[in-house]
């Protein structure tokens, strides 16, 4: 019994020497811990703030914003560390050891980040934008650091890992994307006339960009038609509804104005010997 009462009262002793010796370096480094989570959240709220007045883009605002809160924080725990004697050059070398091998092994996600990091910066394309890029196309719904998410006419969603994009070839009609068609008229009919009926028909469809004025006129001369090419710019989202409806309106049209649509001839010559 007297052994435990022993071992209790070094056990006390042993805590009040340790809160007499080192009570004020916790106290002083939970503070600078505290105080270090306040700041930096405070200083990522108004730098976020200032960038979205400037109407920088979110993402790279949150970016920004997230970094230097980090880096506040890191720094907070630095000094905490240093109020109990704790050097902290062992630890960075570890860390930089530690950095260089996941470096291999994260050497796919990382790209991805840093090119993300590069759209948002250089901004080759924006939220609503239309792009074609890797093969696919479609409307930019969100730019994020490890992807851009795009969506098509069909509701699809394509997700499109940032380094696919970076260093390839990219094509951006802004919210719109063109439509290229094509009808042929027999070498009888007037082209003029049918180039005036397929503007018509583009000028009363409300859907077709107005801000760029559809171009109409002879593509081609095939082997039994006048081919009449016309090219016009519609919202993305309404590419296929807008293109079938044209087209549709434009045979109609045609076949009501006595325009005649060929179909392919060839004159076939039998030869025989007697």
């Amino acid at each position: 019994m007297k052994d435990e009462i022993t071992a209790v009262q070094k056990l006390v002793e042993t805590l009040i020497e340790f809160c007499v010796s080192y009570g004020f370096q916790v106290v002083g480094a939970i503070v600078i811990l505290i105080l270090g989570a306040a700041v930096g959240n405070w200083v990522a709220r108004l730098i976020l703030r200032m960038m979205q007045k400037k109407s920088i883009d979110i993402t790279l605002s949150k970016f920004l914003s997230n970094i230097v809160k980090i880096l506040i924080i890191v720094f907070a725990v630095i000094i905490a560390l240093g109020k109990f004697g704790i050097t902290i050059a062992p630890f960075i070398a570890a860390l930089g050891a530690a950095a260089f091998g996941a470096s291999f092994a994260l050497q796919g996600p990382l790209s991805n980040y840093s090119a993300g990091l590069l759209i948002i910066m250089t901004r080759p394309f924006t939220v609503g934008n239309t792009i074609s890029v890797a093969g696919v196309s479609g409307v930019v719904e969100e730019i994020k650091l490890a992807c851009t998410i795009l969506t098509d006419e069909e509701g699809e969603v394509i997700t499109i890992p940032n380094k696919k994009i970076i260093g390839e070839i990219l094509h951006n009609s802004q919210e719109n994307k063109i439509v290229q068609g094509v009808i042929g008229i027999s070498y009888d009919s007037n082209p003029d006339n049918a180039i005036s009926i397929i503007q018509d028909i583009l000028s009363k469809n409300i859907d077709v960009n107005t801000e760029n004025d559809p171009i109409v006129g002879i593509k081609s001369f095939g082997d039994s038609s006048i081919d009449i090419g016309f090219r016009y710019w519609v919202p993305t989202v309404k590419y296929f509804n807008t293109s079938y409806a044209v087209n549709l309106a434009v045979f109609n049209a045609l076949n009501e104005n006595n325009i005649d649509i060929p179909f392919p001839q060839r004159d076939v010559r039998i030869l025989s010997k007697t």
